[in-house]
């Protein structure tokens, strides 16, 4: 197992308000494409690609190297073309410029720009910027999670979030499912507990609904990329939250990395009790 380096909380804290333009203008760059208008490729796993993904993974690219320079990016458009960066300390980043895109392709507003700082493995700063959403939230595990606003040319004042309890045992309670990805085993999942209302969003919005305390749970059972969860991962955990591997154990980012960057699953918990009480 990687050792974790001291964490140095000013720093990622200082780190986090940076990235918060960053987020905004990559947003901004999605925002200003025409969706009625673009080209649509797929890529080689089928997933749909847009100019809009390469304009925001530039912004954030360009913006991560300033920042960090020594620390490796691993981001999504890049990987695809084939671009994968050695890995040989602890930390990278990792980025999905556009989470999301076939809610984006839609004229839906729930996609997102997703910005994650891993460390020995673990996510350990966040930022998920919902742009048509008018809606940043970031994390640090261990300082807390935020949420931001954004009005007009500036950014409004952080708000911090937390997750909630998990209501009593047959009462109803909130399950954040995919509108674009669904599962027979997260839906079974969720069966196993009565009375769940379930609330359809797209991208990494649903990280966001959880960690503010709008969602009790979020379970995807089936593979996906990394970096379509770490941003989402540190952000609930800095709220208060746990994310868990499938069977319950530590979700790790980073390792299989021969294999690509995917996750075999996950669950995402606003009540770490809850999680405990699972397994």
């Amino acid at each position: 197992m990687t050792e974790r380096t001291p964490v140095d909380f000013d720093l990622l804290a200082a780190w986090a308000d940076r990235l918060v333009p960053v987020a905004e203008a990559a947003g901004h760059a999605i925002l200003e494409v025409q969706r009625g208008d673009i080209a649509v490729s797929a890529k080689a796993d089928a997933s749909p690609v847009t100019i809009a993904d390469g304009a925001a993974e530039a912004i954030i690219l360009e913006a991560l190297e300033d920042l960090a320079p020594r620390f490796p990016i691993v981001a999504e458009e890049q990987v695809a073309n084939g671009k994968m960066p050695e890995l040989t300390g602890n930390d990278f980043w990792l980025i999905d410029p556009l989470d999301g895109t076939k809610e984006f392709i839609a004229g839906r507003a729930e996609f997102t720009v997703n910005v994650a700082l891993v460390t020995a493995g673990t996510p350990l700063l966040g930022i998920v910027g919902a742009p048509a959403m008018g809606l940043i939230w970031r994390g640090i595990v261990g300082r807390g999670a935020e949420r931001i606003r954004l009005e007009g040319a500036r950014p409004g004042a952080a708000e911090p979030i937390h997750t909630r309890p998990m209501p009593k045992y047959g009462e109803p309670w909130i399950a954040a499912v995919s509108r674009s990805h669904g599962d027979r085993l997260s839906e079974a999942f969720i069966d196993r507990r009565p009375n769940a209302v379930r609330e359809q969003l797209g991208s990494a919005v649903k990280f966001g609904r959880l960690a503010e305390g709008s969602v009790d749970l979020y379970p995807r059972l089936a593979p996906t990329s990394e970096w379509d969860v770490a941003a989402g991962h540190a952000v609930v955990t800095a709220a208060g939250g746990r994310i868990t591997a499938p069977d319950g154990g530590v979700l790790r980012y980073g390792e299989g990395r021969d294999g690509g960057f995917i996750v075999p699953g996950f669950i995402a918990w606003g009540d770490p009790a809850a999680a405990e009480a699972a397994h």
